[in-house]
């Protein structure tokens, strides 16, 4: 659906407020087809993208797993590779 929006999740260190934020303004917008939304639309947009970045917060705190976290620049890597070859 977004390609933007990057998995949160198992990193170390964890995912800051202003990864939580940007995805979910990615999501946001994304739904509601703004990229900035007009001055009439403009308060609910913003309580939209409150609300999706608490919900993305309680989520990724809630979550549990036994897999070792993964390393930032080890993913970044692998994206960048799959990129070239999908895109050449």
């Amino acid at each position: 659906m977004c390609r933007n929006i990057k998995t949160l999740f198992n990193f170390e260190p964890p995912a800051t407020e202003d990864e939580i934020h940007a995805s979910a303004l990615q999501f946001v917008r994304k739904l509601s087809g703004f990229n900035k939304p007009s001055q009439a639309n403009e308060a609910a947009f913003n309580l939209a993208v409150t609300e999706v970045s608490a919900a993305a917060r309680r989520l990724l705190t809630s979550l549990h797993t036994t897999a070792p976290a993964r390393d930032r620049e080890v993913e970044a890597e692998k994206a960048k590779e799959r990129s070239r070859l999908r895109f050449g």
